[in-house]
């Protein structure tokens, strides 16, 4: 019986060093992964070339129908106002990405929102400071491709 007990301590003293290797070695792994810069943002993984539509509200009227189309470096903005004869207009440049890789800026328009969050198919339009639309019709600035 004396034995057996003996056994059982050992056993048990032999898991008690193995879960300690075993934590050290899960704590060393969690320290290098958050020591590991996560490079993935929209510009380098998303596919986000083509073209976005949605009809956007307006200060005045129905809204206004978004139309925007992204090549490698250049966009095309067409807008049209619901209900209003020639309010057709069409702009055309090129766009910069901030420095996250997550939002994209139309370079040269002014007087008008230039700043589109990036996600999985959808430009969202931002405020002139380039912040989230909130509120109730907030998922009325998200355009889709």
């Amino acid at each position: 019986m004396v034995i057996a007990a003996a056994g059982l301590l050992y056993s048990c003293g032999g898991n008690t060093q193995k879960n300690q290797e075993e934590q050290a070695s899960v704590n060393e792994f969690s320290e290098i992964a958050q020591n590991v810069k996560d490079e993935h943002n929209a510009k380098n993984s998303l596919d986000y070339e083509g073209t976005y539509t949605g009809k956007v509200p307006t200060a005045s009227g129905e809204g206004m129908i978004v139309s925007i189309t992204l090549s490698e470096n250049t966009y095309v903005k067409n807008t049209e106002y619901v209900n209003k004869k020639d309010s057709k207009s069409e702009e055309k440049g090129t766009y910069t990405w901030n420095a996250e890789g997550n939002t994209i800026i139309l370079d040269g328009v002014k007087d008008a929102p230039n700043k589109y969050f990036v996600g999985e198919n959808t430009l969202t339009q931002l405020d002139m400071e380039g912040n989230r639309i909130t509120g109730d019709m907030a998922e009325l600035y998200i355009l889709k491709k």
